[in-house]
């Protein structure tokens, strides 16, 4: 059975006037056209649904079962509508955001700010942890979106990647190294120093691990560390020489609290990308902070 939503509107209309002619001023159709839909409804469903009387018409048995349940239906519609709506005007919602907590802090938050000024009513989780933890919750609908740092990373073809900005890595060190290290240094000596890496896993570690590897290096750290700002924090202090990401440590390196090591081989690049699943279509929420993202790049 395929019935018009259209007829169900004029059937809870003249319901709820209990008349023909009133029911034909509130939806503004002639009073024949409204009872030739009512027909055309019992006809479809196989019974009466009103009786006539001198001041109009009552509802049937039938009709009063019917009546319950499509006043209830269409009030779902309708509600269902708004949401969607306001779903669209971004006057709800939320949007899930899979990233590591280097990458909030020297990338997103800045867009969080203007997003949140922009769509207040919009709700913000951020779902701190490692890329190869976040794909699966990704791939599951659990998360709306990945922002990642992107190298040599292969990914299945159900998750599309975006790369967004180019960023590039680089060898630091303190005062109190930089002038006993010769400068550019090659990677095969940089075992002679106290190396600090961020722990295996990790996108920078990975990144380097596989450069060196290239060269038939293998670096032997001194210490490795669980998070890239502990990696800064204790080569600012003096312990050796650290791993970071250049891009994020501009004012250090201004202010000179850290000294990029130069190294003779060229360390590739990598890049800041955004992961979706090709099979979640991501919602107005996502859309606009994806728009937001891309519409401030220069790279």
């Amino acid at each position: 059975m395929n019935i018009n939503l259209e007829l169900y509107k004029i059937f809870l209309s003249v319901a709820k006037n209990k008349n023909i002619t009133k029911a034909s001023e509130e939806l503004r159709i002639s009073q024949p056209a409204i009872s030739k839909q009512i027909k055309n409804l019992e006809e479809s469903l196989g019974g009466a649904l009103f009786v006539r009387n001198k001041r109009g018409v009552t509802l049937t048995k039938e009709g009063e079962e019917l009546y319950k349940y499509i006043d209830k239906g269409l009030e779902y519609i309708t509600n269902a509508e708004n949401k969607f709506t306001d779903l669209i005007n971004l006057e709800t919602g939320t949007i899930r955001i899979g990233i590591s907590t280097t990458l909030v802090k020297e990338f997103l938050i800045s867009y969080l700010e203007e997003y949140h000024k922009l769509y207040p009513h919009i709700k913000i989780e951020i779902h701190t942890s490692l890329w190869s933890s976040l794909i699966p919750k990704l791939r599951n609908g659990l998360i709306d979106m990945i922002i990642l740092n992107v190298s040599t990373n292969t990914f299945d073809s159900d998750i599309v990647i975006t790369k967004i900005k180019t960023i590039q890595d680089c060898f630091i060190t303190s005062k109190k190294y930089i002038d006993k290290i010769e400068n550019p240094i090659s990677l095969k000596h940089l075992n002679n120093y106290p190396l600090i890496l961020q722990s295996k896993k990790s996108n920078a570690r990975t990144t380097i691990d596989n450069f060196c590897k290239e060269h038939n290096i293998k670096l032997t750290p001194f210490m490795e560390l669980s998070s890239y700002s502990l990696v800064n924090e204790f080569t600012k202090r003096g312990f050796g020489i650290g791993y970071a990401t250049k891009d994020y440590i501009k004012e250090e390196l201004k202010n000179k609290n850290l000294y990029e090591v130069k190294i003779k081989e060229k360390i590739p690049h990598r890049h800041i990308g955004i992961a979706l699943s090709k099979n979640n279509i991501p919602n107005f929420a996502t859309k606009k902070m994806i728009e937001l993202i891309m519409g401030n790049q220069k790279n």
